[in-house]
């Protein structure tokens, strides 16, 4: 099936799937029957076809009543994107963009569509009055410059739409403006149902409590550059992509231009056919790589920002989150990018490298929008942070740095169990330390031939101990920050002593 707009032709014109026709149904009941400047507030999945249905509900209405209809969104590709589909409904539409400076067609139409900056502009300047508006619809509601507008249209039907009823402003809760929430199909059901395709998630540790948070609640760029770019993190990328997504047709989504320019760097240093793209890239040289992208099997395009919403390529095959982010929005919208189902396509990959599936839960997973339009602040206050996220990470060693311990029988060694061990002998918590430390330096002389080897095996170790001794850390219960790297530093300096020490008594031997 495909689905590209999740409508199918019949007879030339859109035929509606049943969950479309249910929805529409359910919103007209509102419509019909409650007060005339009633707000409601509609959710649907990304790839749901959301679209689809409010122009459907455009054509519904201008049908049944003598009022006009006003569709706001947030891009002019949105704009450009949905009066198109709205031609497609046999509804007579003008945009409005910052070329219109006044209406004197005005009559000839009974739909517009408008950016919310510009149509704010033009009333604002009083160069423009829309007559006769019977209903607002607002798409990607959950963006809030459209309450600036809610004002200019008091006594009109005001319909929200998104796929995450959940305000991009903490301060500015969806609540405040709508009366009710209807939800449309869950994404597990558009996928049982053969309407979106079916993403398999591998999800890789990161520690992100180097991260800061801003003012408006999501990561920073400064901060998750400082992390994203580093050599680690970008042989951390190349890495999960060659194991899961080579050959697959992907999207990389970052926090930050440089970050993203790294990814290029990489990957094409790789011999990997990536092109980067960002909102400084000219709109001549977008459409380039954008037709490129679509053209090309394996390709690869690296971003910032910018394909969240109103792009739709159905041939992705693999999504690749790297970066991590506190927004629930985005990380929907960022999946939802390799949703779209097509003959041949049934399933995509989906490369966790920000801890976003432990954050917000599988992207297929039940939500209960309900609870989270009724009470955000809840829902924000109750995500797992960082810290306690990391806590359950378990640390593989990665099979490059693993061949270098190659005479060694086995590398693991589990804290927590050692540490109740510990307890239950009714031994000091050190001895834990003192284990892991013996071990590591028996690692490293035993795959060495001279002390300077041995050495730079204990930098290679670098990830390794941190992450005991952050297991260390949460048995001791202390967890802090500063903590953990004092022992960390404190282990490192124990380690090269010990590993010196085992190299003069074997010479001595």
């Amino acid at each position: 099936m495909q689905t590209g707009d999740l409508a199918a032709e019949t007879s030339g014109r859109k035929e509606l799937y049943g969950y479309q026709k249910g929805d529409i149904d359910a919103i007209f009941e509102r419509l019909d029957n409650a007060a005339p400047n009633y707000h409601l507030l509609y959710q649907l999945p990304t790839g749901g076809g959301k679209t689809v249905i409010f122009s459907e509900i455009v054509r519904r209405y201008l049908e049944k009543h003598d009022k006009k209809v006003v569709v706001l969104t947030h891009r002019i590709e949105l704009c450009r994107q949905t009066s198109k589909m709205l031609t497609g409904f046999d509804v007579k539409n003008k945009i409005i963009n910052s070329n219109v400076k006044d209406l004197p067609d005005q009559n000839e139409y009974s739909c517009f569509v408008a950016m919310v900056e510009t149509l704010k502009n033009r009333i604002n300047d009083a160069k423009l009055h829309l007559d006769n508006i019977g209903l607002v619809i607002i798409d990607e509601a959950h963006y809030n410059s459209f309450r600036k507008l809610l004002a200019s249209f008091k006594n009109s039907f005001i319909l929200g739409v998104t796929a995450t009823p959940l305000s991009s402003n903490i301060r500015l809760p969806m609540y405040q403006n709508y009366n009710e929430l209807i939800t449309g199909d869950t994404i597990k059901s558009l996928i049982d149902n053969g309407y979106l395709a079916k993403a398999s998630t591998y999800t890789y540790d990161v520690g992100l409590t180097s991260l800061k948070v801003g003012i408006n609640g999501d990561y920073t760029v400064k901060s998750s550059e400082e992390l994203y770019s580093t050599m680690l993190m970008q042989e951390k990328l190349l890495h999960a992509y060659t194991e899961k997504s080579l050959g697959k047709k992907t999207l990389i989504f970052n926090n930050g231009i440089n970050t993203s320019l790294y990814v290029y760097d990489t990957f094409k240093e790789a011999g990997y056919p990536i092109r980067h793209l960002d909102n400084t890239t000219g709109a001549e040289e977008r459409r380039d790589i954008l037709t490129w992208f679509r053209k090309t099997p394996d390709a690869i395009l690296t971003s910032v920002g910018i394909l969240t919403t109103g792009f739709d390529e159905p041939t992705v095959e693999s999504i690749i989150l790297n970066r991590a982010t506190k927004s629930l929005t985005l990380y929907f919208q960022m999946i939802g990018r390799g949703s779209r189902k097509l003959p041949g396509k049934s399933d995509f990959l989906v490369i966790d490298l920000g801890n976003n599936a432990a954050r917000f839960g599988m992207w297929d997973e039940p939500v209960d929008w309900q609870l989270i339009f009724r009470s955000p602040e809840w829902y924000l206050e109750n995500l797992r942070d960082d810290a306690e996220i990391e806590l359950y990470f378990r640390y593989q060693m990665p099979p490059e740095l693993r061949a270098k311990f190659a005479k060694t029988e086995n590398v693991d060694f589990d804290v927590d169990e050692e540490h109740r061990l510990a307890l239950a002998a009714n031994q000091r918590s050190k001895v834990v330390f003192e284990k892991s430390l013996e071990q590591h330096a028996n690692m490293c002389v035993d795959n060495s031939e001279t002390l300077p080897e041995a050495r730079q095996l204990t930098r290679d170790l670098d990830e390794d101990i941190r992450s005991r001794m952050k297991r260390y850390a949460s048995c001791l219960s202390h967890t802090s920050k500063n903590y953990r790297e004092w022992l960390v530093d404190d282990y490192k300096s124990k380690l090269a002593l010990l590993v010196g020490k085992k190299f003069r008594e074997a010479m001595v031997d």
